[in-house]
Order: C-alpha cells, then structure tokens, then sequence
C-alpha cells in the first residue's frame, strides 16, 4: 500500500518484471527503485537479491518496507539493520543477502487477531473505522521512504520514528 501510495502521487506506474513489480521515482535528481515482489512473501528474498543484482543497488541503499504485527496499527518504524522479528518475508530477504545490514520501515498492523491466525488478519482488509488513520499513516511512511532517500537514513529515524 505504500508504495501503491508513492506510485499514485508521482503518477507512475509498475511494469511486470522477473519475481516483481518495479517502477522507477524521480525525486530531486534521485531515481528510486520500487519494487513490488510477485513471489510469495515468503519468498519475497528472491526478487529483492535479484532486483539489487540487476539495478548494481548496494545492501547500504536497500530499505525494505514490510508489515508488522508488533507495532500498533500505522506505527511508522525505521531501523537500519536487525532481526526478522518472526516475519518470513525478513527471514527470507536475510537468508538470500547472508545479511540483515539492511534498512527497513516497518509498518503498524496491530495485533487484533486469535493466536494462529495472523496470515488472516494481515491479508483482510482494514476494518472502516481505521480507514482514516490508516490512510494518514500509508502517506506519513511514503513521505519516509523518500526522506531516506534524500536526507538519509539518520534524519529519517529523526524525523518518523517518534509519529
């Protein structure tokens, strides 16, 4: 959704690649390259070791966007390196970088589900009274993703980690 939210604003659109979806944003004299991986997330590792390959992206310029269950629900968090926390996608990404030197914003799922059924309540579709917040959210961690871009990751966690 959030980068479905940068793609919008900068009215670009993703071309279907090998393993996903990419599409480039020009941003102050910066190309940023957003992918959406086609693979199942749990095997999203694949696409992003492949993307990186193809486009020469260094582990340092890599910021992996991912849902978290940990965090309430639109919780924006950056962190430059760290462990999977649990989530497959992470796990996968490590496995095939032999690495987890890499940034990442996580995002807020919340935790409003029975024990067992989080494949669920990551996958349904946000219930109506969040829809709100949700979509202030989605546009307060596009605006991080292009900070950290352009300012870098230090002024990023600054300017996003405490909203």
């Amino acid at each position: 959704m959030i980068v479905d939210y940068l793609a919008a604003q900068y009215k670009i659109e993703f071309s279907s690649g090998r393993y996903a979806f990419y599409t480039e944003l020009k941003v102050k004299n910066k190309v940023i390259t957003l992918i959406k991986p086609s693979t199942y997330m749990n095997l999203s590792g694949k696409a992003v070791a492949y993307w990186m390959k193809k486009i020469g992206v260094s582990i340092e310029n890599l910021l992996v966007v991912v849902d978290d269950i940990a965090l309430p629900a639109g919780k924006v968090r950056i962190k430059t390196k760290g462990g999977d926390g649990g989530h497959n996608g992470l796990i996968d990404i490590t496995e095939h970088l032999n690495s987890n030197n890499f940034c990442r914003l996580r995002f807020g799922a919340g935790n409003d589900f029975f024990p067992g059924q989080q494949a669920d309540y990551v996958l349904s579709k946000w219930p109506d009274d969040e829809l709100q917040m949700l979509n202030e959210k989605i546009k307060l961690a596009a605006d991080a993703v292009v900070c950290w871009a352009l300012e870098g990751v230090e002024q990023a966690m600054t300017k996003f980690n405490n909203n």
